[in-house]
C-alpha cells in the first residue's frame, strides 16, 4: 500500500502542477515557487507531515517536499534559538541541494547545454 500511496499523492502533486503550467499562463518557474510555498505553508499549519507519512517518498520529493524539509528544519531550529531557526531549514534540506547541484553540474559536463533564444 506505501508505494500505492506513494504513486497517487506524488502523481497528485505532479498532475497539480502540470495544470498550473497548462490552465494558466504562470511559468514553470513561478509554478515550482508556488509549489514550495504550499509545503512551506502547509508544514507550518501542520497539514503537511500527515502526507509525508502516509506517502513518505510520494510526498517528500516533489516540490512541496521540498519546503516542507524547509518549514519543519526551521520549526525544529526555532525551538533551540534565533539562529537555529535562521539556518534549520538549511540543515534540514541540505542533502537534497547538494544532490540537485552534484546531479546538475555533471549532466552540464556530459551533455554540454546550449542557450535557447
Amino acid at each position: 500500500m506505501t508505494y500505492l500511496y506513494a504513486f497517487l499523492i506524488g502523481g497528485g502533486i505532479c498532475v497539480i502542477g502540470q495544470i498550473l503550467m497548462d490552465a494558466t499562463k504562470l511559468t514553470a518557474p513561478r509554478v515550482l515557487v508556488i509549489l514550495v510555498t504550499a509545503g512551506a505553508l502547509l508544514q507550518a499549519f501542520h497539514l503537511y507531515e500527515p502526507l509525508v507519512n502516509l506517502a513518505q517518498t510520494g510526498a517528500r520529493v516533489p516540490l512541496p517536499g521540498f519546503g516542507y524539509s524547509l518549514a519543519k528544519g526551521a520549526m525544529e531550529g526555532a525551538k533551540e534559538n534565533l539562529l537555529e531557526a535562521v539556518t534549520g531549514g538549511i540543515k534540514a534540506a541540505a542533502g537534497g541541494i547538494t544532490v540537485a547541484i552534484g546531479w546538475g553540474y555533471l549532466i552540464a559536463l556530459v551533455f554540454n547545454p546550449k542557450s535557447v533564444r
